[in-house]
């Protein structure tokens, strides 16, 4: 019974009546910027979703954390990443690790 009043309250909170009090002009406005915004989230989105099948990697692209690869690299430097099997590891390849149980790629 709890779950039920639980759902009861989810299209109560949803609701929209606060907008009547809103002229049309910005109604519409209002209604463009929330579908643009979903429009900016949603391509972000799949252009990630399309760079991990791309590259083959997880983390298709990285940001240095730390200053220890200067002066090659600096701090806040992006990184664009690939897992191809069939390239084998050459000599001067920057090695990204990944730790088990961590979140945070090792860039060496």
């Amino acid at each position: 019974q709890k779950l039920a009043g639980v759902l009861l309250a989810i299209p109560t909170m949803l609701s929209l009546d606060f907008l009547d009090d809103v002229p049309q002009t910005n109604k519409r406005q209002l209604y463009y910027q929330v579908l643009n915004f979903g429009m900016i989230v949603s391509s972000a989105l799949m252009i990630c979703k399309g760079l991990m099948v791309i590259t083959g990697s997880e983390s298709p692209i990285v940001v240095l954390l730390s200053g220890s690869m200067e002066p090659a690299f600096h701090r806040g430097d992006l990184f664009f990443l690939t897992n191809r099997v069939e390239d084998p590891i050459q000599v001067g390849e920057t090695a990204v690790l990944r730790i088990e149980g961590r979140r945070i790629l090792i860039v060496h």
